[in-house]
């Protein structure tokens, strides 16, 4: 049985598939998702020791998945690797030195991969800053309650993506029922 759990979150099929070969055979056990949606459903119910996150994703963005994550306790201890074509794409939400996350520019090679992967698990280790507490509501509630209002949140969002997700499939089926 492989001993790590990597997550793949990416809507190229053929980039999921490249990231499972490059990886170390016997090793580790590749998880695939291929929209925001299901990848945050995967890192909730499979608990991945890695995530690799591409930021253009369909139905749930990279970028929300990544607040979500970065957003949970339970989840922003999980080594990430974010992936994007263009890097500027990331660099207009997310400023450098990325000091949390390992950033890799499609296409890469096994050695970039690997490095990237390396990376990530030591940014993971940081310890985080407390935030910078904006109100005195937030000032009156405890740090626990602070993390449960926050993965509440990013768990409504996701389901919010689903729903959306959902209605537009509805939608789409109408509309070529009319035809």
């Amino acid at each position: 049985m492989a001993s790590h759990k990597i997550l793949v979150i990416d809507d190229s099929r053929v980039i999921r598939m490249r990231v499972r070969d490059m990886l170390p055979q016997g090793n580790f056990e590749v998880i695939e998702a291929k929209d925001g949606v299901e990848g945050m459903d995967a890192i909730r119910s499979q608990h991945p020791n890695l995530i690799m996150l591409d930021f253009l994703l369909p139905r749930m963005s990279g970028w929300e998945v990544f607040q979500a994550v970065q957003a949970s306790p339970d989840f922003q201890s999980i080594p990430l690797v974010l992936m994007s074509g263009r890097k500027e794409e990331v660099t207009e939400k997310i400023s450098e030195p990325f000091e949390f996350f390992e950033f890799i520019q499609k296409p890469f090679e096994q050695k970039e991969l690997i490095e990237a992967i390396k990376g990530a698990m030591v940014k993971a280790r940081k310890p985080r800053p407390m935030a910078a507490v904006t109100s005195t509501a937030t000032a009156a509630a405890g740090a626990g309650e602070i993390a449960a209002l926050q993965q509440k949140v990013a768990r409504l969002e996701a389901e919010v993506a689903q729903l959306k997700g959902q209605t537009a499939k509805i939608l789409a089926f109408i509309k070529q029922k009319l035809r």
